[in-house]
């Protein structure tokens, strides 16, 4: 007759289980991913005993030198000769004055490299320039 009982009825749930488990299947690629996304170019860091951790943010822009003969100036990710990075800066600076710039130079470069590309950074008038090192790791004795 018209009885009604709860296996007839629908149930609308939804089940999260396979959710969480693709987020974190996820979460763990991009955990392992990210730090050989390494921005710009790769080189052999200098290390120091303490560097200062400095948070990356939006304003930053990387300039680096690679080491070759003679080096490679590099501005993000693209190639630039020395004259183009200059003008590149200056370009950088007429923009937006207040951007930050981090140099991260190879270590097996002589320090006059690296004082070349402070120098071009100083001549297109920026005032917030950093360099990125690596923290010395200790042996344990």
């Amino acid at each position: 007759m018209g009885m009604d009982t709860g296996r007839d009825k629908l149930k609308a749930a939804i089940n999260i289980a396979p959710l969480v488990d693709v987020c974190l299947v996820l979460l763990i690629i991009f955990m392992v991913i990210t730090p050989m996304l390494q921005k710009g170019v790769a080189v052999q860091l200098p290390e120091g005993a303490n560097p200062d951790k400095k948070p990356e943010g939006g304003q930053q822009k990387l300039l680096s030198v690679k080491w070759s003969e003679p080096p490679e100036y590099w501005f993000e990710s693209s190639r630039l000769s020395k004259q183009d990075m200059q003008s590149q800066l200056d370009e950088l600076f007429q923009r937006a004055p207040q951007t930050e710039l981090v140099i991260k130079a190879d270590k097996r470069l002589k320090y006059a490299d690296v004082k070349e590309v402070m120098r071009m950074t100083k001549e297109a008038g920026f005032q917030n320039v950093g360099l990125i090192s690596e923290k010395r790791i200790n042996a344990p004795g």
